[in-house]
């Protein structure tokens, strides 16, 4: 605001999505200008101008991409909550910046590492002439005693809420997230780790389906009575050769693949059945039945009876974790009543791994019997 009361400065405020101006950083911009006395700015309901020429426009990466790029001759854009901001955005937005000493800035709380302001400006390759920094309470003079109380609530009750608001960790379960507990509690006890495969013991790669949308795949092994994930394939608009072909370069080229009920369906194109084109791929193949109503919680009940038992190697089912994290439940805020699973980027791999829990089938422990001598054995 100091720099666009001194010099005709064009700055676009933009956000993801913007439906109307109250969604914008509009307020908060006037409430500066106001506080600090600055000269020149006159305000309009959706505007922000000074005498000098310059002023602050207000949009929605995608929900105004017309006027985006319409404009020319831009100083500076700042996105806001850049966290949720797609790859597609960026790419729209950046080549509109193409005045000489033009300036992008992002403000964003992480949440995923995958996130495209993420990768682009904390990943391998950071586009020249960036400037990144974290900042966080610890930064803030004026951090004020109600909110140091807050964080020191949840520092002792929420230690995942902790890492992810309070020292800008990235998000390691939701609120409210069906499978919160189990996560924290596989972390603790160091089950999130580095697996290696028995060469030994069966395969298995159990399968959401996706067409339109993704495809997810958890590879695991029965070892005793414990499950050992060994990795994680998820994709979007893949054909089916792409899994297998992934499968079998990962170590995985005899394994057991599980498909839920939909994979006995017939295609329209050639009238075979998925578990037909796996099974014709040299896999061996299982279809677990249709569950039938209330489904989706039962995948859910199951994967929290097996999570105690249950390994993961954190590395090649880092993606997985994360979805199984965000898996939530869909709730009627008005009612106040829970709508079952959200349907959203995380229950593609929830579903494949719940589908795992449900299949899942715990080694009996032995059984006492008595003999007819009155001697107790033991048999399994």
């Amino acid at each position: 605001m100091i720099r666009a009361s001194q010099a005709p400065l064009r700055v676009l405020c933009a956000r993801e999505i913007q439906k109307s101006i109250g969604e914008s950083v509009k307020a908060l911009i006037d409430d500066k200008i106001k506080a600090m006395s600055l000269p020149g700015f006159r305000s309009t309901d959706t505007y922000i101008e000074h005498v000098n020429g310059g002023g602050f426009h207000f949009v929605g990466l995608r929900t105004d991409p017309d006027k985006i790029k319409s404009m020319e001759g831009l100083d500076i854009a700042w996105v806001e909550e850049a966290n949720k901001v797609s790859r597609r955005a960026l790419d729209l937005l950046i080549p509109t910046l193409r005045k000489e000493g033009s300036e992008l800035w992002f403000s964003w709380n992480p949440e995923y590492d995958f996130d495209p302001v993420d990768a682009m400006f904390r990943g391998e390759h950071v586009p020249p002439n960036s400037i990144v920094r974290r900042v966080g309470y610890r930064d803030n003079p004026f951090f004020p005693q109600v909110l140091r109380d807050a964080m020191e609530f949840d520092k002792l009750h929420n230690p995942d809420k902790y890492d992810h608001v309070w020292e800008g960790e990235y998000i390691k379960a939701h609120e409210g997230a069906y499978f919160t507990a189990q996560l924290r509690a596989a972390r603790d006890e160091g089950r999130i780790t580095r697996l290696a495969l028995d060469p030994l013991l069966q395969v298995r790669a159990f399968w959401d389906l996706g067409v339109t949308d993704s495809m997810a795949i958890w590879v695991a092994q029965w070892v005793g009575q414990e499950i050992r994930c060994l990795d994680y394939i998820e994709g979007q608009g893949q054909p089916l050769a792409y899994y297998l072909t992934e499968l079998r370069s990962r170590g995985f080229d005899k394994a057991l693949c599980v498909l839920p009920h939909d994979g006995a369906h017939p295609d329209m194109l050639t009238a075979k059945r998925l578990e037909d084109h796996v099974r014709a791929a040299g896999f061996p193949v299982q279809v677990v039945k249709n569950q039938g109503k209330g489904a989706a919680m039962k995948r859910v009940e199951a994967v929290r009876r097996a999570f105690p038992r249950i390994s993961f190697d954190g590395d090649r089912c880092s993606s997985g974790l994360k979805a199984l994290g965000a898996y939530h439940e869909r709730r009627d805020e008005e009612r106040n009543i829970g709508l079952g699973p959200e349907h959203d980027w995380a229950s593609h791999g929830a579903d494949a791994f719940g589908l795992m829990c449900v299949v899942y089938d715990e080694p009996k422990k032995p059984q006492p019997r008595r003999e007819p001598q009155g001697v107790t054995s033991w048999m399994s």
